[in-house]
């Protein structure tokens, strides 16, 4: 009798983890580059377009160096670039763990201004160093956003009365700081920015209500009351500002001069702009920081219309990404975080394009990644890092739970 042969044995795979990622053969281009193409898009128009402007508004503003601006604007840019590429390869979860470090560098980053910081402007808001000069209340408004996002998370589950006025508090302590410098446009970022996590996070309508009530209440006292018994929380020349831009005619020789100046350089530029040689009011000085606060103005004398409408679709598409992006979050964390961004920058666009049209108060408050200034720029561009982040961290949940890529 023959021995009956037992059929081989198939070798048995070792089962795979369920949180392990998929091959990187699976994975979309896309998620591999860890960037969302069409903000890094919008991102690199708008840099080039702010070097553009630069370039043709200061070619005089330097005697013998008529490319001054123009070559630190876009080293800023390199380095801002080098730094959003890194940050958006950074799981942004985890900078949750050090919210209160975060909060307590901010108020550190502000308050240094006071002892060594240098007048510019009529605003102690710049520390000079060797080779430049940095503005610490710029990156305090990335800081408190990141700070405020890890502040709510932790008290999502009760979220009532407390947890709104802690938030309010921890906004406004940095406000009344930049207020000191004094630096009204930044501190009303600050504000704004405080208020869009508070909405993103959920916070019940009465308390939105309530604070309205409060904010109403802080400028009559601020325009009205407090003036009139002799004490004064705003310089003369921020109150004209402030007031300046609903009759800027008044006053065409101080307050309302720079609006007046810029609504003729935009309507001067029509369809497709006078060009560079025939742009008067940027060549010939009318046109007050025009490398600044004013930047807008020159692309729509320079480039009309047109000009305009390609700046203001880079921010659209800018700010569509940002949204896009806070609703495919990951988590709540990252959700605030994407939401404080694009709302810090959406706001800053409408206040200075409206500033340069008439239509807002010149607060000095700058076109993110268009207006000349190195802190600025690095702000922003690390802000853009942090929504690249959020949607990596997205794309990368998603590919695991096996759904669809997100775009």
């Amino acid at each position: 009798m023959t021995p009956s042969t037992s059929p081989p044995v198939t070798p048995v795979p070792a089962i795979q983890p369920a949180t392990e990622p998929p091959p990187p053969e699976l994975l979309p281009r896309e998620w591999r580059l860890r960037l969302d193409p069409l903000l890094l898009l919008a991102t690199l128009g708008l840099v080039g377009c702010s070097l553009l402007a630069i370039s043709v508004s200061t070619t005089d503003d330097v005697p013998g160096d008529p490319r001054y601006y123009v070559i630190r604007q876009g080293i800023f840019a390199a380095f801002g670039l080098v730094v959003m590429y890194g940050l958006s390869r950074l799981d942004y979860s985890l900078l949750r763990r050090l919210t209160y470090p975060i909060y307590g560098v901010m108020l550190v980053f502000i308050l240094s201004v006071f002892p060594i910081g240098s007048v510019v402007n009529g605003s102690r808001s710049w520390i000079e160093l060797p080779w430049i000069s940095i503005q610490p209340s710029e990156f305090g408004k990335l800081l408190l956003i990141v700070a405020l996002a890890g502040f709510v998370v932790e008290r999502m589950r009760r979220f009532d009365r407390q947890t709104t006025a802690g938030v309010m508090l921890l906004g406004l302590l940095p406000v009344m700081l930049v207020m000191l410098q004094p630096d009204l446009g930044t501190a009303i970022v600050y504000v704004v920015a405080t208020v869009a996590v508070l909405f993103i996070a959920g916070a019940p309508f009465r308390h939105f209500a309530a604070l309205g009530g409060l904010a109403g209440l802080a400028i009559a006292l601020t325009l009205v009351a407090l003036p009139a018994v002799g004490v004064s929380v705003l310089k003369p020349y921020q109150v004209d500002r402030l007031t300046s831009f609903m009759e800027p005619g008044g006053d065409p020789s101080d307050a309302g001069y720079q609006q007046a100046q810029s609504k003729i350089a935009i309507g001067s530029g029509e369809k497709t702009g006078r060009g560079v040689d025939n742009a008067t009011q940027t060549g010939l000085d009318f046109l007050p920081e025009h490398h600044t606060d004013f930047i807008f103005a020159v692309i729509g004398e320079t480039y009309g219309f047109a000009g305009c409408a390609l700046v203001l679709s880079l921010y659209a598409l800018l700010v569509w990404r940002g949204l896009h992006i806070l609703t495919t979050a990951k988590n709540l964390y990252g959700a605030l975080i994407a939401g404080g961004v694009t709302v810090m920058i959406l706001f800053q666009v409408f206040v200075n394009v409206g500033m340069t049209i008439g239509i807002m108060p010149i607060t000095g408050i700058p076109a993110p990644l268009l207006s000349y200034g190195g802190s600025s720029l690095l702000v922003t561009l690390m802000a853009v890092g942090l929504l690249q982040s959020v949607h990596a961290q997205a794309r990368e949940t998603a590919a695991r739970k096996g759904r669809a890529p997100l775009f």
